[in-house]
């Protein structure tokens, strides 16, 4: 099991809104084999959800909702790296990574052990892992004014430049092994 003290890399700014700028939605954009074809979608209607191809530009690790906010505590914590884009869709959180994670990832956490506990239960909830030739329905440019609640989908930290810094299978490990021992830490001994 690892210890490292520190993440992997420095921290970033955190994001203060979440709309795509026109740098960021050309970073999405840039994921499609029609980058043209996505901006003639979103000029049309930027409230339209897109579906992108993952593992050029970015890879996406899929967690529930619970489980990848604490993940995003801790990659904002002052000790965390910071995070990419973030997205929130029907009950799961979709973290953008650097191409390569979704294949990564899943082996680290293996590595670790970190896929059971001591008694042969989950000690992660299931993450999903989208990279090279699957896809990913991102949310919109703009949210919706008639959609909210917690199904509707939106960015949570929405892409802002044309290359966004973008966590790795290190980055998204650490967090994941602090949010799994923050869970089983009894609500008694948080102080």
């Amino acid at each position: 099991m690892s210890s490292w003290p520190h993440p992997p890399h420095p921290v970033r700014h955190r994001p203060a809104a979440p709309l795509v700028t026109l740098a960021g939605a050309d970073w999405l954009a840039s994921a499609s084999r029609s980058p043209g074809g996505v901006h003639a979608l979103w000029a049309d209607n930027a409230t339209a959800p897109a579906v992108l191809p993952c593992g050029k530009v970015f890879d996406v690790i899929g967690a529930p909702t619970l489980f990848g906010r604490r993940m995003l505590d801790h990659l904002w914590s002052p000790a965390g790296p910071g995070s990419g884009p973030v997205a929130a869709q029907r009950g799961r959180l979709l973290l953008f990574a650097a191409p390569g994670t979704a294949q990564r990832l899943p082996a680290l956490l293996a590595w670790e052990e970190w896929g059971e506990d001591e008694e042969g239960g989950r000690a992660l909830p299931p993450l999903l892992s989208y990279g090279t030739g699957d896809a990913v329905t991102v949310p919109p440019l703009y949210p919706q004014p008639d959609e909210s609640g917690p199904t509707a989908a939106r960015w949570l930290v929405a892409p802002e430049t044309r290359h966004p810094w973008l966590p790795g299978a290190d980055a998204l490990l650490w967090a994941c092994v602090r949010a799994a021992r923050a869970a089983s830490v009894p609500m008694s001994a948080r102080g």
